[in-house]
C-alpha cells in the first residue's frame, strides 16, 4: 500500500488533477498486481494525460 500511496502523491503533485480520479485508478493498477511506485506513477500520468 505504501507504493500506491507514494505514486498517488507524485501524480497529484505533477498534473494537480482530482485526487479521488487518481487514487481510484492508482487502486485498480495497484490490485492488478503492479506493485512499483515507479511504474504505478508512470501509468498514472500516461491515463491522466489522455482524459
Amino acid at each position: 500500500m505504501e507504493a500506491q500511496k507514494i505514486a498517488v502523491d507524485a501524480v497529484v503533485a505533477l498534473t494537480d488533477c482530482d485526487r479521488s480520479a487518481v487514487v481510484a485508478f492508482i487502486r485498480h493498477l495497484y490490485l492488478a498486481g503492479v506493485t512499483d511506485p515507479k511504474r504505478l506513477t508512470f501509468k498514472g500520468l500516461q491515463a491522466l494525460s489522455r482524459v
